[in-house]
Parts: C-alpha cells; structure tokens; sequence
C-alpha cells in the first residue's frame, strides 16, 4: 500500500512566485538556495526538492510563469489586428511597462537572469538564449505578416529589422535595471520607430535607384 506523504505546508504557486523574483532581481547564479528558501516563507530544503525537483528545475518553472505573466502584453501586442509598425510600437512600450512594474525587479528576466555565468550552469544560459530567440523570431514574423498584407514592401529584410528591435528590446531591459527613467526609455522606444521610418525611406530609395538603372539600361541597348 502507498505510504502518502506529508501535505504541503506552503502555497506552491505563491512560493514560485517568490521564487521568480528572486531569480529575477539576482539572476541564477546569484541566488543561492538559502535566498530561494527565505523567499518561498522559509521552507525546509527536503519540501523545496520534494515540491520543484532541484534550483534548476525552479528556475525553469519561474522563467515560464514570468513568460505567462509579465510577458504576456508584449506577445500580445505582436498578434494583435494593428499595423505591423502599430504592433512593434505597443511591443516596446508594453516592455517598459513590464521592465519597471511597481514592486517587481526591473528589468527583463530573460534578458538579465543568466547572461552570464559558470561553466555548470551552461544549460540555463542556453535556455534563456532559446527564449530570446523565439521572441526575435516572433517579431519577425510579424514583419513577414506586414509584407504578406502589402503593408511592407516585399524586398525588406524582416530578418535585419526584427534583429534590431530586439536589441532595442533587450536594451530596454538593461537601461531600466540601471535605473533609467520611463521617459528615458520612451524617448528610446521613440527614436526606434523614427529608424523604422527611416529603414522603410532608404529602401524606397534604393529600389527607385534600382529601377531607374534597369530603364537606363534598356535604353542603352535600344540604342
């Protein structure tokens, strides 16, 4: 007959949130099991393995319950029924919101928790890679949306420009962990778009310059 075992003494999800915040504000290498258990109200180490397995495995779990929560308006703002610049736009404010939510740490937990690290903790680096992958690649595809609908012209490199917004995104995240203001960060998100703008103008030119060679072309060999 199965021996049950003692019922827990603490309230899982409150405690992995707890835990998400630590990670968060001190990053994976940073938080030590004494600063997770003080954060999850003090429980014992054999009910901290018996309820999420090991540091990592909490970590993992963390990451995602950040990525439902705090990331949620962001992946929203990208399969929304706006433009394509519309959606990069609310994308990045939606960031700033997140990056310096009243009583949370700032910044990007994606970004910030294991930038960098030891050689043993390699796996979680590579999962928040992955992560941040996915998010660049998210935007791209609603570039390639844009270009679908004939917001955006069909020779634009969506790859380039998901590429850097998502270094603007991930510049966000650091500038609001070093404290940087929201108006700060909004005059950031601001001359983005105005690149947007710009990226769109010389591609027009370009492809003008492109076309007015090829008519000057044929001319030559009319003649």
């Amino acid at each position: 007959m199965a021996v049950l075992g003692r019922p827990r003494s603490f309230d899982r999800q409150d405690a992995l949130r707890r835990a998400m915040d630590v990670f968060w504000s001190l990053g994976y290498q940073g938080a030590t099991l004494a600063d997770l258990q003080k954060a999850m109200g003090g429980i014992a180490a054999p009910s901290f393995y018996a309820a999420f397995g090991s540091k990592e495995r909490l970590f993992r779990e963390a990451v995602e319950l950040y990525s439902t929560t705090l990331g949620a308006p962001m992946r929203k703002a990208l399969t929304g029924r706006t433009s394509a610049r519309a959606s990069i736009e609310s994308l990045l404010h939606a960031a700033i919101r997140a990056f310096r939510k009243p009583g949370k740490p700032r910044g990007c937990m994606l970004v910030l928790a294991a930038i960098n690290g030891a050689p043993a903790n390699r796996p979680v680096q590579q999962f928040l890679r992955r992560l941040r992958a996915r998010r660049r690649k998210a935007i791209e595809e609603r570039l390639r949306r844009g270009i679908s609908e004939g917001e955006l012209p069909s020779g634009v490199d969506a790859k380039a420009l998901a590429s850097f917004y998502a270094t603007v995104l991930d510049g966000l995240a650091i500038q609001a962990r070093d404290g940087a203001s929201t108006s700060a960060l909004q005059f950031a998100v601001r001359s983005a778009m105005a690149a947007w703008d710009g990226a769109l103008a010389s591609h027009k030119r370009c492809l003008g310059s492109r076309q007015k060679r090829g008519v000057s072309d044929a001319h030559s060999l009319d003649r």
